[in-house]
């Protein structure tokens, strides 16, 4: 199998992760990856465009030719493809508050924070939008606040004491904030605490460029 990513976007990044947390537990997936130049608008071209025609990162080819093109069924393929020490695992319960955690932290944290970054100091050259900034950094608050209140508890990562398909997320969008020089967690000691924790691991040094 072949990714084809970019470093800094964040969702090639969580399958990175993913893929590289998944190989700290033993489990060898050996899958090439591939960087798509997209600064030179290489995602653009027809050889891309082939694999995904939206023209976005990351494609996953498949041994049959064929390709996935969303990051969350990525993972979850991979999953399901390797089914020995998955990071979804346990009762029906504990996967399905797990999926929970991991939507949350895509939707009402990764989406704002990506435009939060493009309506900042967008890489892409794009002109600063404060008011669309404001509104991002407003909606983030709640789940942001969440977070921070699951951590109470002493859990070392977002899930528990188990890596968390959700860290993978989290952590590929503040990839993208260190590297437009954003901050967005504010007075929270325990999410910055757990970010530290979480980059100190082998699968983010191995991964994480910012």
């Amino acid at each position: 199998m072949k990714l084809f990513m970019v470093p800094l976007a964040p969702n090639p990044t969580k399958v990175m992760l993913y893929i590289a947390e998944r190989e700290e537990l033993g489990v060898a997936m050996n899958i090439e990856q591939i960087v798509v130049n997209t600064v030179k608008g290489r995602h653009k071209e027809p050889e891309h465009l082939a694999r995904n025609p939206f023209g976005t990162v990351p494609a996953l080819e498949l041994d049959d030719g064929t390709f996935l093109m969303e990051s969350l069924a990525i993972v979850e393929y991979l999953e399901a493809k390797f089914p020995e020490t998955t990071l979804y695992a346990g009762t029906p319960e504990q996967i399905g508050k797990a999926k929970d955690l991991e939507r949350i932290v895509d939707l009402r944290l990764g989406g704002p924070m990506g435009t939060y970054g493009h309506a900042t100091n967008s890489p892409l050259g794009r002109p600063p939008e404060p008011e669309k900034a404001a509104q991002c950094l407003a909606a983030m608050q709640t789940p942001l606040d969440y977070l921070e209140q699951l951590l109470g508890d002493g859990r070392p990562l977002l899930g528990g004491d188990r890596v968390n398909v959700a860290d993978c997320t989290m952590q590929s969008s503040l990839q993208f904030m260190r590297f437009v020089e954003a901050d967005v967690f504010g007075d929270r000691p325990l999410l910055r605490a757990w970010d530290e924790r979480y980059r100190a691991r082998p699968a983010a040094q191995a991964v994480l460029k910012w």
